[in-house]
């Protein structure tokens, strides 16, 4: 059901060469992360200082630590420090989200850390996907000055929750911006644009590397495969949501 407007494509990197890749093959906006095989986490200001001097937007995770989204005062403070520093360093916008132990949005971390956000863009990330209420949690994200809510419409793929995810994008009615992400590729993209009128998406455009040398594997330095950015699924992927327009 994708409208004739412009689809954009938000890539996730964890590294730089996935940052290069992402900006070779087209990507419209870069999500900045560290450890991807955790669901993203806060870069760190090495790779944050290099993303702000491409030519492609780019968001930072604040994420300080994998699990819930449920923080301390002291992970909160964490938070609010890296997002200073991503503002600072030049990047283009900040992506985060907090909830209650019961799966609702946080609304007084979020909105301490919106006040330390002040006009920088931000997206609301996956924490969306444990709300019990979807009117109560895009309010408050609307409420908050987010521009966007990234999620997969409360399953593990996005592919999976096209129900919420239709359901999100009529209660958001044009206020913020739904943007699907999670399981998103070449295969699934079609289901995607099939049913959901929405203006951006969001994919890793990664494939599986082996670990070359075995010594690295054998010392626990990594694991044996790892996913990569693939500069020819990002360019792809782009050309299709292109013809989609």
């Amino acid at each position: 059901m994708a409208s004739n407007t412009r689809i954009l494509l938000e890539v996730c990197v964890d590294d730089v060469a996935g940052l290069n890749a992402a900006i070779e093959g087209g990507a419209d906006r870069i999500e900045l992360c560290s450890a991807l095989a955790l669901g993203g986490l806060t870069p760190s200001a090495g790779l944050m200082s290099v993303a702000a001097r491409s030519p492609v937007p780019c968001y930072a995770m604040i994420r300080p630590r994998a699990g819930d989204f449920t923080y301390t005062a002291r992970e909160i403070d964490m938070m609010t420090n890296d997002i200073f520093f991503a503002a600072s360093a030049g990047l283009a916008g900040v992506v985060f989200g907090a909830s209650l132990p019961d799966g609702r949005l946080d609304a007084e971390t979020l909105r301490t850390l919106c006040d330390a956000v002040g006009s920088m863009p931000r997206t609301l990330h996956r924490a969306f996907d444990l709300v019990p209420d979807l009117a109560e949690a895009i309010d408050l994200a609307v409420e908050c000055g987010f521009e966007r809510i990234l999620t997969s419409g409360r399953k593990k793929t996005a592919p999976e929750g096209l129900d919420d995810l239709a359901e999100a994008v009529r209660i958001a009615g044009g206020r913020i911006s739904i943007m699907p992400g999670a399981g998103i590729n070449l295969k699934t993209i079609e289901a995607i644009l099939a049913r959901l009128d929405v203006t951006e998406v969001h994919s890793s455009c990664s494939a599986n590397s082996a670990i070359a040398d075995p010594r690295i594997v054998a010392l626990g330095f990594s694991e044996p495969t790892v996913k990569v950015t693939d500069v020819k699924l990002v360019r792809a992927l782009k050309t299709r949501l292109k013809a989609a327009q």
